[in-house]
């Protein structure tokens, strides 16, 4: 799985892309056909941050999920949490259908 983390308008710390990629790295056990995910972080014009989080999953469209906080850490483990809740809704869904 490929994990690619960039940031518009600030600097990112390695501390930061060090805890992006320890919470990204547990969303494949959600979904095993998790293929890449990409991260973006960018600051707000007022304050705050904006992450956008896209997991490219195999036989569909990529999931996209948008979050806004104060806090950048907490900005993150809402991403994570949107794009897991996702994944495993997605599971449920391919589970239950039958043929």
């Amino acid at each position: 799985m490929i994990v690619t983390i960039s940031a518009k308008h600030m600097q990112l710390t390695e501390s930061i892309a060090a805890y992006i990629r320890e919470k990204v790295s547990k969303l494949p056990r959600y979904f095993n056909r998790v293929s890449g995910l990409e991260v973006v972080v960018e600051p707000l014009p007022s304050h705050g941050f904006h992450v956008e989080l896209r997991a490219n999953v195999d036989h569909h469209k990529d999931f996209v999920c948008n979050t806004h906080h104060d806090n950048l850490y907490a900005c993150v483990d809402l991403a994570v949490d949107r794009s897991r809740r996702q994944l495993s809704e997605h599971k449920a869904r391919l589970r239950e259908h039958r043929h």
